[in-house]
């Protein structure tokens, strides 16, 4: 996600993060007016807050998934503008990844992204992840098959690539590595002219 806050042309600030853990193994990052953005963010956060009191337990990311739906749908008449992406891990240790409109619809996803350098980014990850036709046989259940290293890797280069064609992409991007062991953050500073 990027880090900076712009208004047309104009930077507001350069640190300005676009994520919130969720959880331990479950992050939001959020795309469009930064105002419904924060909103958001902070209910969905007094949202988990009262589910881990209840419950005893953080909410999983398959149940924060659908939180985000309803919380989005709730407010279908006069949405929250953002554009948002959830990515954590399943009861079963497995990467989940879902992608959202504006009013909830979501699908759970491989990989996605949103924001201004959508389209450059989709691009390069739909040429290295995309899985091949459902309909080879064996059944292929990821088209990735590197290293944690390698997608790291792979984002930096996507980010790199989308911040020399488009300007609202920012200097810097924020990368959010969810695994087992937690989560950590590392930033990457981009091109600066």
């Amino acid at each position: 996600a990027r880090r900076w806050a712009s208004s047309g042309f104009n930077i507001l600030t350069r640190d300005h993060p676009k994520t919130l853990q969720l959880s331990s193994h479950c992050v939001i990052a959020t795309s469009g007016f930064d105002a419904d953005a924060k909103a958001l963010q902070k209910h969905l956060k007094a949202d988990h807050i009262v589910y881990k009191q209840n419950h005893g337990k953080e909410m999983g990311c398959v149940a924060a998934a659908q939180l985000l739906s309803q919380t989005l749908y709730h407010k279908r008449f006069f949405p929250y503008y953002t554009f948002n992406l959830l990515a954590g891990l399943d009861k079963e240790g497995k990467g989940a990844v879902f992608t959202y409109d504006a009013v909830g619809s979501y699908e759970r996803t491989n990989y996605s992204c949103q924001g201004t350098g959508r389209a450059l980014i989709e691009s390069v990850l739909d040429n290295q992840l995309k899985l091949p036709s459902p309909l080879l046989v064996p059944k292929q259940e990821s088209a990735y098959g590197g290293s944690e290293e390698d997608a790291i890797d792979l984002m930096k280069d996507a980010f790199a690539s989308a911040a020399e064609r488009d300007i609202y992409t920012g200097d810097a991007v924020q990368i959010v590595v969810i695994n087992k062991d937690g989560t950590r953050t590392e930033t990457m500073e981009l091109k600066r002219d």
